[in-house]
């Protein structure tokens, strides 16, 4: 088999990281001034640091070489004109083309992708302007008040992490409520304190047959009915984002209300399809759209700027010496903004749903690592958890510390002792404490020789471990979208690195063909099947036995 571990370039990063294992970045800082100024660039609406990783100019310069081998920026032109990149599934790749601000025809299968886009923009547009202006009314014509959107995934995930983080420029106009848990306590809290008759849901699924969403929005039919009564009263409350009209329809949403999803558009990458539409509503198409403009934004500097000053690119780049030559197998995600606290649950599916793949496009078993894990927690409180093995701990983790220079809502004194511990983390992270230090500053506070002796190593910090600093101006819908976009393309460019197919899910699928079989199995008079193994046959029957 062929791989990339063959790639001259791929062998010349071995060769030198075994040449870098013994540096430390606080010297390369202490013996280069200009050390910021070299790995370090702006892009739209952001500045990415990646100066503290243990890189020199001659590591960015064959991780370089590898990007070129590799052939990433053919496949992202591909990408952009529509070619079939998806390969196992025979699709284009066109998340660019739902922000895409240009207007130019872009052709997919035949069809003009950006008129269907520009299409459900305007019809999305009409949607919104009618529900948060009061003119869209329930069946007992009264405005609605709560907006519920039912997915899970990609129809779940980036729509609820968007609404969270631009929860401030919200005029409370709509309350919007996401459910994505199967588990039933969700969705009965959710709609607890909500009135049917001014109740709005969305429900989002590609083939409106997926199981956890189909399970909520049948409850959620039958909360509404329970009052409206009549079902043709659905049409005013049932709005549905899928590709399968006639089950949209068969459920009981009127055609009209049923906003199309493109086989070109991956769940986790859909946030800019009629998928935001909940964002949107609780937050207007006019900042809907300011989200878009950020990841154009970003995807011209993707498209256009050279690889060692294209901000996806050197993020990317960053985590693939990180992770396939100095053996490090987990990344965290660390945003100093609260409004970002869904941010790493987020990207954990874009990344890891993405890039998590075992096999190249040959289909062959690869030999190196794919995707770390992908982990993380808003910054300010993972200091009082887990950094502790972040400093100290036997497993080096590189993390991005995400934060900004103007907080969402300004409270005096809090956004500088917030972004003082930003900084600190990562220079302590970066720098560490030696023994002598350590020594020195106790012997300063008059503790004696022999105790200093006893705790030394306890508190010694080796450093030397990898932070990305990615600072925006202010967490609004432009810089988010830039930043959304920035993560989209950094998982673009390691899936073809490490040549695995981004775009497709087949381990998600497995689960879901085994769960449907064991559903019906838990009926009360069903039988367990012979074909599960004695674990699995036994708890089927225990709980069976015991509920």
């Amino acid at each position: 088999m062929s791989s990339r571990t063959e790639l001259t370039a791929w062998q010349a990063l071995e060769a030198h990281a075994r040449d870098m294992q013994n540096k430390h970045m606080s010297d390369l800082f202490d013996e280069d001034d200009l050390r910021f100024a070299k790995f370090s660039l702006k892009s739209p609406n952001i500045l990415l640091d990646y100066s503290k990783n243990l890189i020199t100019e001659d590591t960015r310069k064959a991780l370089i070489d590898l990007a070129e081998a590799c052939d990433v920026e053919s496949l992202r032109d591909k990408m952009f004109a529509g070619e079939k990149i998806n390969r196992t599934e025979d699709r284009a790749v066109l998340h660019v083309a739902l922000r895409d601000r240009t207007g130019e025809p872009l052709e997919a299968d035949g069809d003009d992708v950006r008129a269907q886009v520009k299409h459900e923009l305007e019809r999305m547009r009409s949607l919104v302007a009618q529900v948060r202006g009061g003119d869209w009314r329930g069946y007992t014509g009264k405005p609605m008040t709560d907006v519920v959107s039912i997915g899970i995934g990609g129809s779940n995930l980036g729509p609820l992490m968007v609404t969270e983080a631009l929860s401030g420029y919200s005029d409370g106009s709509l309350n919007v409520h996401y459910v994505s848990n199967i588990d039933g306590f969700q969705i009965a809290q959710t709609l607890r304190d909500l009135d049917p008759e001014t109740t709005l849901f969305v429900v989002a699924s590609k083939t409106f047959t997926t199981l956890e969403t189909m399970t909520n929005a049948s409850s959620a039919e039958t909360w509404f009915l329970d009052k409206a009564k009549d079902k043709s009263f659905i049409n005013r409350h049932f709005i549905a984002v899928s590709s399968n009209r006639p089950k949209a329809m068969e459920f009981g949403v009127a055609e009209e209300n049923i906003f199309d999803m493109w086989d070109w558009v991956g769940g986790r990458f859909s946030l800019w399809s009629a998928i935001g539409l909940p964002i949107a509503l609780n937050l207007g198409m006019e900042i809907f759209e300011e989200l878009l403009e950020g990841a154009f934004e970003m995807d011209q500097h993707f498209l256009t700027e050279p690889l060692s000053k294209n901000a996806p690119v050197m993020l990317a780049l960053m985590g693939v010496w990180n992770n396939n030559f100095l053996g490090r197998k987990a990344h965290a995600l660390l945003p100093y903004d609260q409004c970002l606290h869904r941010l790493p649950a987020y990207m954990q599916q874009a990344e890891m749903e993405s890039n998590g793949k075992s096999v190249n496009w040959s289909g062959e078993r690869i030999d190196y690592s794919s995707v770390p894990l992908i982990w993380g927690e808003v910054g300010i409180n993972g200091q009082h958890a887990f950094y502790q093995c972040l400093h100290q701990g036997t497993q080096i983790v590189p993390a991005d510390f995400i934060g900004s220079v103007e907080p969402t809502v300004a409270v005096k004194g809090h956004h500088d002792a917030l972004m003082a511990n930003f900084f600190a983390q990562s220079e302590a992270m970066m720098r560490g404490i030696s023994a002598d230090q350590v020594r020195e500053e106790l012997s300063a506070k008059g503790m004696g020789s022999e105790r200093i002796e006893e705790i030394v190593n306890h508190k010694v910090h080796e450093g030397n471990r990898p932070t990305n600093t990615i600072l925006l101006q202010k967490v609004d819908a432009r810089s988010l979208g830039s930043l959304i976009a920035m993560y989209e393309h950094k998982i673009f460019v390691q899936g073809i690195i490490w040549e695995v197919h981004s775009f497709d899910q087949w381990g998600v699928e497995l689960g879901k063909v085994l769960a449907n079989g064991i559903l019906a199995e838990l009926a009360p008079d069903a039988e367990v099947g012979a074909g599960h193994d004695a674990s699995t046959r036994n708890l089927i029957e225990y709980y069976k036995k015991a509920r």
